[in-house]
């Protein structure tokens, strides 16, 4: 299951506007660690499905969601609830420290 793609509208409604508890991967097409990375997130995304939501953006094609962020590389896993920024994680990151971080917003 591939991760939905947004856009700068499509970001607007998901984290602010609906407030959802989600996490956003910042990637790009040709970054080796990124094909590790975002396969990992769509294996997991299933086991959240309906109480956490999965995201993807591209940075070369969102360079402004990226800068707003002030991301120094991807990538980088950005956690927001209620519209607020809880955390973000960048580079090789494990399975288990995901879930460590899903586990933080959801108030597990």
């Amino acid at each position: 299951m591939s991760l939905k793609q947004l856009d700068s509208t499509s970001f607007e409604e998901i984290i602010y506007d609906n407030a959802e508890p989600c996490l956003v991967v910042f990637s790009r097409k040709n970054c080796h660690v990124c094909k590790e990375v975002v396969p990992m997130l769509e294996e997991l995304q299933p086991k959240y499905e309906g109480k956490f939501g999965f995201y993807s953006v591209d940075v070369e094609e969102q360079k402004n969601l990226s800068q707003r962020f002030s991301l120094r590389g991807v990538p980088s896993i950005v956690f927001f609830n209620e519209g607020e920024l809880q955390g973000k994680v960048a580079g090789q990151v494990e399975e288990e420290t995901v879930e460590e971080k899903i586990a933080e917003v959801l108030g597990e």
